[in-house]
Protein backbone atom coordinates (compact mmCIF):
# COMPACT_ATOMS: atom_id res chain seq x y z
CA UNK A 1 0.00 0.00 0.00
CA UNK A 2 1.07 3.54 -0.62
CA UNK A 3 2.91 2.75 -3.85
CA UNK A 4 2.86 5.40 -6.58
CA UNK A 5 0.65 4.38 -9.49
CA UNK A 6 1.82 6.84 -12.11
CA UNK A 7 1.85 4.21 -14.83
CA UNK A 8 -1.69 3.00 -14.12
CA UNK A 9 -4.45 3.62 -16.62
CA UNK A 10 -6.96 3.84 -13.79
CA UNK A 11 -8.14 7.09 -12.29
CA UNK A 12 -6.71 7.78 -8.85
CA UNK A 13 -10.13 7.17 -7.32
CA UNK A 14 -10.34 3.61 -8.64
CA UNK A 15 -6.99 2.21 -7.48
CA UNK A 16 -7.30 -0.28 -4.61
CA UNK A 17 -4.83 -2.50 -2.73
CA UNK A 18 -6.00 -5.36 -4.96
CA UNK A 19 -3.83 -3.84 -7.72
CA UNK A 20 -0.75 -4.53 -5.60
CA UNK A 21 -1.55 -8.22 -5.32
CA UNK A 22 -2.78 -9.42 -8.70
CA UNK A 23 -2.49 -8.15 -12.23
CA UNK A 24 -5.73 -7.68 -14.19
CA UNK A 25 -6.54 -10.07 -17.04
CA UNK A 26 -4.75 -9.19 -20.31
CA UNK A 27 -6.62 -6.85 -22.69
CA UNK A 28 -8.29 -8.35 -25.77
CA UNK A 29 -5.34 -7.30 -27.95
CA UNK A 30 -3.09 -9.57 -25.91
CA UNK A 31 -5.33 -12.62 -26.24
CA UNK A 32 -3.16 -14.10 -28.98
CA UNK A 33 -0.10 -14.18 -26.72
CA UNK A 34 -1.69 -15.05 -23.39
CA UNK A 35 -3.75 -18.11 -22.39
CA UNK A 36 -7.40 -16.97 -22.22
CA UNK A 37 -8.49 -19.51 -19.63
CA UNK A 38 -7.37 -21.17 -16.45
CA UNK A 39 -7.66 -24.89 -15.73
CA UNK A 40 -7.58 -25.62 -12.03
CA UNK A 41 -8.26 -29.02 -10.39
CA UNK A 42 -10.36 -28.82 -7.22
CA UNK A 43 -10.87 -31.33 -4.46
CA UNK A 44 -14.46 -30.36 -3.67
CA UNK A 45 -15.91 -30.04 -7.16
CA UNK A 46 -17.51 -32.91 -9.01
CA UNK A 47 -15.17 -32.40 -11.95
CA UNK A 48 -12.37 -30.18 -13.21
CA UNK A 49 -13.56 -27.52 -15.58
CA UNK A 50 -11.98 -24.78 -17.65
CA UNK A 51 -12.84 -21.42 -16.13
CA UNK A 52 -12.46 -17.95 -17.54
CA UNK A 53 -12.47 -14.84 -15.42
CA UNK A 54 -15.18 -13.52 -17.74
CA UNK A 55 -17.58 -16.29 -16.63
CA UNK A 56 -20.25 -15.11 -14.20
CA UNK A 57 -20.08 -16.78 -10.81
CA UNK A 58 -23.47 -17.36 -9.22
CA UNK A 59 -23.81 -17.45 -5.46
CA UNK A 60 -27.05 -18.97 -4.11
CA UNK A 61 -28.13 -18.65 -0.50
CA UNK A 62 -30.38 -16.82 1.96
CA UNK A 63 -29.73 -13.05 1.88
CA UNK A 64 -29.86 -12.88 5.70
CA UNK A 65 -27.10 -15.47 6.11
CA UNK A 66 -23.71 -14.45 7.49
CA UNK A 67 -22.06 -17.24 5.50
CA UNK A 68 -23.63 -15.98 2.27
CA UNK A 69 -22.34 -12.47 2.96
CA UNK A 70 -18.88 -13.76 3.85
CA UNK A 71 -18.62 -15.74 0.61
CA UNK A 72 -19.84 -12.74 -1.37
CA UNK A 73 -16.99 -10.61 -0.04
CA UNK A 74 -14.51 -13.39 -0.81
CA UNK A 75 -15.71 -13.60 -4.43
CA UNK A 76 -15.70 -9.82 -4.85
CA UNK A 77 -12.06 -9.75 -3.77
CA UNK A 78 -11.30 -12.29 -6.48
CA UNK A 79 -12.56 -9.72 -9.00
CA UNK A 80 -14.77 -12.23 -10.79
CA UNK A 81 -18.17 -11.29 -12.30
CA UNK A 82 -20.63 -12.15 -9.52
CA UNK A 83 -24.38 -12.52 -9.36
CA UNK A 84 -26.16 -13.25 -6.10
CA UNK A 85 -29.35 -15.31 -6.40
CA UNK A 86 -31.51 -15.36 -3.22
CA UNK A 87 -32.45 -18.88 -2.15
CA UNK A 88 -34.38 -20.41 0.72
CA UNK A 89 -31.84 -23.22 0.97
CA UNK A 90 -29.81 -22.53 4.12
CA UNK A 91 -26.71 -24.13 2.58
CA UNK A 92 -25.00 -21.66 0.20
CA UNK A 93 -24.11 -22.90 -3.29
CA UNK A 94 -21.61 -21.63 -5.86
CA UNK A 95 -22.09 -22.22 -9.56
CA UNK A 96 -19.35 -21.63 -12.15
CA UNK A 97 -20.46 -22.69 -15.61
CA UNK A 98 -21.85 -26.22 -15.31
CA UNK A 99 -19.95 -26.83 -12.07
CA UNK A 100 -21.95 -26.57 -8.84
CA UNK A 101 -20.51 -26.83 -5.32
CA UNK A 102 -22.21 -26.55 -1.94
CA UNK A 103 -21.07 -27.15 1.60
CA UNK A 104 -19.81 -25.40 4.70
CA UNK A 105 -18.19 -21.97 4.74
CA UNK A 106 -14.71 -23.49 4.95
CA UNK A 107 -15.36 -25.94 2.10
CA UNK A 108 -16.69 -23.21 -0.19
CA UNK A 109 -13.88 -20.83 0.71
CA UNK A 110 -11.26 -23.43 -0.12
CA UNK A 111 -13.08 -24.09 -3.39
CA UNK A 112 -12.96 -20.36 -4.22
CA UNK A 113 -9.24 -20.29 -3.42
CA UNK A 114 -8.57 -23.28 -5.68
CA UNK A 115 -10.79 -22.10 -8.50
CA UNK A 116 -9.55 -18.51 -8.54
CA UNK A 117 -6.05 -18.59 -7.02
CA UNK A 118 -5.25 -14.88 -7.39
CA UNK A 119 -5.22 -12.97 -5.19
CA UNK A 120 -4.73 -15.47 -2.38
CA UNK A 121 -7.20 -14.61 0.38
CA UNK A 122 -6.59 -16.98 3.22
CA UNK A 123 -3.53 -17.57 5.37
CA UNK A 124 -5.59 -19.72 7.78
CA UNK A 125 -4.24 -17.97 10.85
CA UNK A 126 -3.71 -14.39 11.97
CA UNK A 127 -0.02 -13.73 11.37
CA UNK A 128 -0.05 -10.30 9.75
CA UNK A 129 2.84 -8.08 10.82
CA UNK A 130 4.00 -10.58 13.41
CA UNK A 131 0.65 -10.87 15.19
CA UNK A 132 -0.54 -14.29 16.28
CA UNK A 133 -3.51 -15.94 17.96
CA UNK A 134 -2.47 -14.45 21.32
CA UNK A 135 -2.91 -10.90 20.03
CA UNK A 136 -6.01 -9.34 21.69
CA UNK A 137 -9.02 -9.14 19.38
CA UNK A 138 -9.48 -5.39 19.67
CA UNK A 139 -5.79 -4.85 18.86
CA UNK A 140 -6.16 -6.84 15.63
CA UNK A 141 -9.24 -4.81 14.66
CA UNK A 142 -7.59 -1.45 15.43
CA UNK A 143 -4.43 -2.38 13.53
CA UNK A 144 -6.43 -3.31 10.42
CA UNK A 145 -8.52 -0.15 10.69
CA UNK A 146 -5.29 1.86 10.82
CA UNK A 147 -4.12 0.15 7.63
CA UNK A 148 -7.35 1.02 5.82
CA UNK A 149 -7.40 4.65 6.94
CA UNK A 150 -3.76 5.20 6.01
CA UNK A 151 -4.26 3.69 2.58
CA UNK A 152 -7.32 5.82 1.88
CA UNK A 153 -5.48 8.94 3.03
CA UNK A 154 -2.59 8.14 0.69
CA UNK A 155 -5.06 7.52 -2.14
CA UNK A 156 -6.87 10.82 -1.57
CA UNK A 157 -3.57 12.66 -1.22
CA UNK A 158 -2.50 11.40 -4.65
CA UNK A 159 -5.92 12.30 -6.02
CA UNK A 160 -5.79 15.84 -4.58
CA UNK A 161 -2.28 16.34 -5.97
CA UNK A 162 -3.47 15.16 -9.37
CA UNK A 163 -6.40 17.58 -9.23
CA UNK A 164 -4.07 20.43 -8.31
CA UNK A 165 -1.59 19.58 -11.07
CA UNK A 166 -4.43 19.69 -13.61
CA UNK A 167 -5.72 22.96 -12.21
CA UNK A 168 -9.18 21.48 -11.85
CA UNK A 169 -9.38 20.63 -15.52
CA UNK A 170 -10.92 17.45 -16.91
CA UNK A 171 -9.18 14.17 -16.08
CA UNK A 172 -7.74 11.89 -18.75
CA UNK A 173 -10.00 9.06 -17.58
CA UNK A 174 -13.46 9.70 -19.11
CA UNK A 175 -15.15 7.64 -16.37
CA UNK A 176 -14.35 10.42 -13.89
CA UNK A 177 -16.67 12.79 -15.76
CA UNK A 178 -16.57 16.56 -15.79
CA UNK A 179 -14.48 18.52 -13.23
CA UNK A 180 -17.63 19.20 -11.18
CA UNK A 181 -18.52 15.50 -11.23
CA UNK A 182 -15.01 14.59 -10.14
CA UNK A 183 -15.12 17.00 -7.20
CA UNK A 184 -18.44 15.47 -6.12
CA UNK A 185 -16.88 11.99 -6.23
CA UNK A 186 -13.90 13.31 -4.28
CA UNK A 187 -16.23 14.81 -1.66
CA UNK A 188 -18.19 11.56 -1.33
CA UNK A 189 -15.00 9.56 -0.84
CA UNK A 190 -13.74 12.00 1.77
CA UNK A 191 -17.06 11.80 3.63
CA UNK A 192 -16.57 8.04 3.98
CA UNK A 193 -12.99 8.56 5.18
CA UNK A 194 -13.93 11.25 7.68
CA UNK A 195 -16.75 9.15 9.13
CA UNK A 196 -14.39 6.17 9.49
CA UNK A 197 -11.76 8.29 11.22
CA UNK A 198 -14.24 9.97 13.56
CA UNK A 199 -15.88 6.71 14.62
CA UNK A 200 -12.49 5.07 15.07
CA UNK A 201 -11.38 7.91 17.37
CA UNK A 202 -14.66 7.75 19.33
CA UNK A 203 -14.26 3.99 19.69
CA UNK A 204 -10.76 4.34 21.13
CA UNK A 205 -11.83 7.10 23.52
CA UNK A 206 -14.93 5.25 24.78
CA UNK A 207 -13.75 1.63 24.76
CA UNK A 208 -9.96 1.21 24.53
CA UNK A 209 -8.60 4.15 26.50
CA UNK A 210 -10.74 3.60 29.64
CA UNK A 211 -9.40 0.03 29.89
CA UNK A 212 -5.81 1.24 29.75
CA UNK A 213 -6.44 4.23 32.02
CA UNK A 214 -7.91 1.89 34.64
CA UNK A 215 -4.53 0.19 35.08
CA UNK A 216 -2.27 3.20 34.52
CA UNK A 217 -3.86 6.65 34.70
CA UNK A 218 -2.49 9.11 32.16
CA UNK A 219 -1.31 6.44 29.72
CA UNK A 220 -3.63 7.69 26.93
CA UNK A 221 -3.15 11.43 27.40
CA UNK A 222 -0.95 11.84 24.31
CA UNK A 223 -3.33 9.83 22.09
CA UNK A 224 -6.30 11.91 23.24
CA UNK A 225 -4.40 15.09 22.42
CA UNK A 226 -3.63 13.75 18.94
CA UNK A 227 -7.34 13.18 18.35
CA UNK A 228 -8.00 16.76 19.37
CA UNK A 229 -5.44 18.11 16.89
CA UNK A 230 -6.69 16.00 13.98
CA UNK A 231 -10.36 16.99 14.21
CA UNK A 232 -9.97 20.67 13.19
CA UNK A 233 -7.79 19.62 10.26
CA UNK A 234 -10.38 17.09 9.07
CA UNK A 235 -13.13 19.71 9.32
CA UNK A 236 -10.97 22.21 7.44
CA UNK A 237 -10.50 19.78 4.56
CA UNK A 238 -14.25 19.25 4.39
CA UNK A 239 -14.84 23.01 4.14
CA UNK A 240 -12.13 23.33 1.47
CA UNK A 241 -13.84 20.67 -0.64
CA UNK A 242 -17.19 22.46 -0.30
CA UNK A 243 -15.61 25.74 -1.42
CA UNK A 244 -13.90 24.14 -4.44
CA UNK A 245 -17.19 22.56 -5.45
CA UNK A 246 -18.78 25.94 -6.13
CA UNK A 247 -15.81 27.45 -7.98
CA UNK A 248 -15.34 27.39 -11.74
CA UNK A 249 -12.70 24.86 -12.79
CA UNK A 250 -10.47 27.56 -14.27
CA UNK A 251 -10.11 29.57 -11.05
CA UNK A 252 -9.74 26.90 -8.36
CA UNK A 253 -6.08 25.97 -8.91
CA UNK A 254 -4.82 27.74 -5.78
CA UNK A 255 -7.56 26.19 -3.66
CA UNK A 256 -6.67 22.73 -4.96
CA UNK A 257 -3.00 23.15 -4.05
CA UNK A 258 -4.09 24.25 -0.58
CA UNK A 259 -6.31 21.16 -0.32
CA UNK A 260 -3.44 18.87 -1.34
CA UNK A 261 -1.21 20.52 1.27
CA UNK A 262 -3.80 19.97 3.99
CA UNK A 263 -4.13 16.32 3.00
CA UNK A 264 -0.37 15.89 3.19
CA UNK A 265 -0.30 17.36 6.70
CA UNK A 266 -3.20 15.15 7.83
CA UNK A 267 -1.61 12.04 6.34
CA UNK A 268 1.72 12.68 8.07
CA UNK A 269 0.03 13.49 11.38
CA UNK A 270 -2.13 10.35 11.32
CA UNK A 271 0.73 8.10 10.26
CA UNK A 272 2.81 9.29 13.22
CA UNK A 273 -0.18 8.99 15.54
CA UNK A 274 -0.99 5.42 14.46
CA UNK A 275 2.65 4.34 14.71
CA UNK A 276 2.86 5.70 18.25
CA UNK A 277 -0.35 3.94 19.26
CA UNK A 278 0.85 0.65 17.79
CA UNK A 279 4.21 0.97 19.52
CA UNK A 280 3.22 2.36 22.90
CA UNK A 281 -0.48 1.68 23.59
CA UNK A 282 -1.63 -1.46 21.80
CA UNK A 283 1.03 -3.71 23.40
CA UNK A 284 -0.35 -2.61 26.78
CA UNK A 285 -3.69 -4.23 25.94
CA UNK A 286 -1.96 -7.59 25.78
CA UNK A 287 -0.12 -6.76 29.01
CA UNK A 288 -3.50 -6.25 30.70
CA UNK A 289 -3.97 -10.04 30.38
CA UNK A 290 -7.67 -10.07 29.55
CA UNK A 291 -9.49 -13.36 29.11
CA UNK A 292 -11.20 -14.30 25.85
CA UNK A 293 -14.68 -13.36 27.08
CA UNK A 294 -13.48 -9.89 28.11
CA UNK A 295 -11.75 -9.53 24.75
CA UNK A 296 -14.94 -10.50 22.89
CA UNK A 297 -16.92 -8.00 24.96
CA UNK A 298 -14.48 -5.19 24.12
CA UNK A 299 -14.49 -6.08 20.43
CA UNK A 300 -18.28 -6.01 20.26
CA UNK A 301 -18.45 -2.75 22.19
CA UNK A 302 -15.99 -1.24 19.72
CA UNK A 303 -18.09 -2.43 16.78
CA UNK A 304 -21.23 -0.94 18.31
CA UNK A 305 -19.53 2.46 18.55
CA UNK A 306 -18.47 2.09 14.90
CA UNK A 307 -21.86 0.83 13.71
CA UNK A 308 -22.20 3.63 11.15
CA UNK A 309 -18.96 2.70 9.42
CA UNK A 310 -19.77 -1.00 9.44
CA UNK A 311 -23.32 -0.47 8.18
CA UNK A 312 -22.90 2.22 5.51
CA UNK A 313 -19.18 2.34 4.69
CA UNK A 314 -18.16 -1.27 5.18
CA UNK A 315 -17.11 -1.74 1.55
CA UNK A 316 -15.04 1.44 1.89
CA UNK A 317 -13.29 0.07 4.99
CA UNK A 318 -12.45 -3.23 3.28
CA UNK A 319 -11.32 -1.51 0.06
CA UNK A 320 -8.47 0.05 2.03
CA UNK A 321 -7.09 -3.39 2.89
CA UNK A 322 -5.31 -6.02 0.86
CA UNK A 323 -7.51 -9.06 0.13
CA UNK A 324 -5.78 -11.08 2.87
CA UNK A 325 -6.22 -8.27 5.40
CA UNK A 326 -9.88 -7.82 4.44
CA UNK A 327 -10.61 -11.51 5.00
CA UNK A 328 -8.76 -11.37 8.32
CA UNK A 329 -11.07 -8.53 9.36
CA UNK A 330 -14.14 -10.47 8.25
CA UNK A 331 -12.89 -13.50 10.19
CA UNK A 332 -12.67 -11.41 13.36
CA UNK A 333 -16.26 -10.31 12.95
CA UNK A 334 -17.55 -13.77 12.03
CA UNK A 335 -15.72 -15.69 14.78
CA UNK A 336 -15.97 -13.29 17.71
CA UNK A 337 -18.69 -10.75 16.93
CA UNK A 338 -22.24 -10.93 18.26
CA UNK A 339 -24.20 -12.71 15.47
CA UNK A 340 -27.10 -10.25 15.54
CA UNK A 341 -24.77 -7.25 15.40
CA UNK A 342 -22.61 -8.69 12.62
CA UNK A 343 -25.71 -9.74 10.68
CA UNK A 344 -26.91 -6.13 10.71
CA UNK A 345 -23.58 -5.12 9.15
CA UNK A 346 -22.99 -7.82 6.56
CA UNK A 347 -26.39 -9.05 5.46
CA UNK A 348 -27.61 -5.57 4.49
CA UNK A 349 -24.74 -5.47 1.96
CA UNK A 350 -25.78 -8.50 -0.09
CA UNK A 351 -26.87 -7.32 -3.53
CA UNK A 352 -28.60 -8.90 -6.50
Amino acid sequence: MGTCFSSSTKSTAEISPFDLVVKPPPPPSAAATAPPTQRIPTATATKTETVTFAATVRLYGPPNSLVTSYLRFALLHKKVPLRFVPSEDQKPTIQVGSETVSGSQEVLLRYIEDKFPEPRLMIWKFNLEGFDEATPLIVRAIWLQHRSMLWHMERMLRWSEDLAARGGKKAVDPSVGTPKMEIRKFAKSYTHLQELMLEHAQMEERILFPVLESVDRGMCKSANEEHGRELPMMNGIKEDIKSIGVLDSGICSEALFSLASRFKSLQMMCKTHFEEEEKDLLPMVEAAEMGKEKQKKLLNQSLEVMSGTHSYSFDFLLEGLTPQEAMQYLDLLMKFGDPNLISSFLCSDVVD
